[in-house]
């Protein structure tokens, strides 16, 4: 059984699985359906993606609207990146709180972002992204907040950011409470 962790958001959960190295190497389960079963967590994951991005890219921070909205299952299969939640939960006490862990190739740990965070990582080092989700991408779903936003002062870790034109231009914190009526 991995170790579980919970962190200070109600919902998000750290998995370290177990490791089990020998001179030829290592073997771990990636994921078994059970780790969240047993935290009264029950997703039916639906889709796989995978990115790489070299060190200094940011990507973030992302999310679906209803019906689309998505949780995820990420981890890096290579390299190092800190990846980052913001809790976007309507009711949630910890609305527009962030999380942020670094998930790397080195332990194999997992975070699960449960239905209402935005999500982006910045990369640490040049690193391949895996990720489950349990709705699928849908274009006119998509929403994002400006990675950047001041008023979250997220440290991304990385000194001359690599950001697409699409993240640079996301909606602020505020601008979402506005439009989306106080949350997803």
């Amino acid at each position: 059984m991995p170790e579980l962790r919970s962190t200070p958001i109600s919902g998000l959960l750290e998995i370290f699985p177990k490791i089990f190295p020998d001179s030829r190497g290592y073997f771990f389960e990636s994921f078994r359906r059970d780790w969240l079963e047993n935290e009264g967590i029950d997703v039916d994951w639906i889709q796989d993606n995978q990115s790489f991005s070299q060190k200094g890219t940011v990507r973030g921070l992302h999310f679906q609207h209803a019906p689309f909205a998505q949780a995820k299952l990420v981890r890096v299969v290579s390299g190092k990146v800190l990846d980052v939640v913001l809790d976007l939960r309507k009711d949630s006490p910890t609305f527009g709180s962030h999380f942020s862990t670094i998930l790397d190739a080195e332990r194999n740990n997992l975070l699960y972002v449960p239905v209402g965070f935005a999500h982006g990582f910045s990369v640490l080092e040049d690193a391949v992204f895996v990720y489950k989700c349990s709705n699928y991408y849908n274009k006119p779903a998509e929403g994002g907040i400006l990675w950047n936003d001041p008023a979250l002062g997220i440290d991304w870790q990385v000194e001359e950011p690599i950001v697409s034109d699409k993240d640079k231009q996301w909606i602020s914190l505020e601008e979402f409470k506005t439009q989306s009526g106080g949350g997803l």
